[in-house]
């Protein structure tokens, strides 16, 4: 069995006295494990650390063994990443995303859309709304996708404000009023097609309501705690809108 495919680290762990177990996620062969033999050597190591694009070939006698890695270098961005507290923690909080996808099953577009996230994060653009649309994408595809089109009520497509916590459905302004305590809000910046660059209010509502729906249908059924680099990132986004970014590591 081989493959070779463009894809970007995402973790490693250590596996023996000089080897690494690399975590890849690609687009046709989705977030994929093997061992790298010599990779915690020096030339490896700078290689092989999250964030980095490369050129992945895999080879395994059976398809369902670990199998080997031969990994190249393509982009190595780390570096870049580790350089800036608030790009490190949205690269550690969307990489811990990932890991919550099945290993093995190809994600072309979620893929295409990370790759475009990490370009935007890396640029000097406002990125968190992309992140949250990320997110939205990445519950579409673990099966959970929310339905933002149209008032669930209704059917109207205009006014949408609120969200429904049970059906993950939008809800109109006059739908929704004598019910607004018990639905989640709903930030405009989702019901529009380009990057609007809204403010941290929105943002923090946009991130809340995807918190929500991952706790509620990811998380709890898999018996997992959020991870706190999700946390991490919400805290150095807030100072940052506020311009006021630290490095609280």
């Amino acid at each position: 069995m081989e493959w070779s495919e463009p894809g970007t680290i995402i973790g490693t762990r250590r596996h023996g006295e000089g080897s690494v177990i690399v975590e890849v996620f690609t687009a046709e062969h989705g977030r994929h494990m093997g061992l790298v033999r010599g990779g915690r050597g020096r030339r490896m190591r700078s290689v092989l650390q999250p964030g980095n694009r490369v050129f992945a070939t895999w080879r395994a006698r059976l398809s369902d063994h670990l199998g080997y890695f031969r990994v190249e270098p393509d982009r190595l961005d780390a570096a870049h990443y580790m350089a800036d507290p608030l790009r490190l923690a949205a690269l550690n909080s969307i990489n811990e995303l990932v890991r919550l996808l099945p290993e093995r099953d190809s994600h072309d577009h979620l893929y295409a859309a990370y790759i475009h996230i990490l370009d935007y994060i890396q640029g000097d653009e406002e990125w968190a709304d992309q992140f949250v649309r990320w997110q939205l994408l990445l519950l579409q595809e673990l099966g959970f996708g929310l339905d933002l089109t149209c008032c669930a009520a209704s059917g109207e497509v205009d006014n949408l404000v609120y969200v429904s916590p049970k059906t993950g459905r939008a809800i109109g302004a006059v739908a929704g009023e004598p019910y607004k305590d018990k639905l989640l809000p709903l930030p405009q910046f989702l019901v529009q097609d380009q990057h609007v660059n809204p403010q941290w209010r929105d943002v923090k509502k946009g991130l809340q309501l995807t918190g929500y729906f991952l706790t509620r249908q990811v998380y709890e059924p898999r018996g997992i705690e959020p991870p706190e680099s999700g946390e991490r990132m919400t805290r150095l986004l807030a100072k940052h809108y506020e311009g006021d970014i630290r490095d609280d590591r």
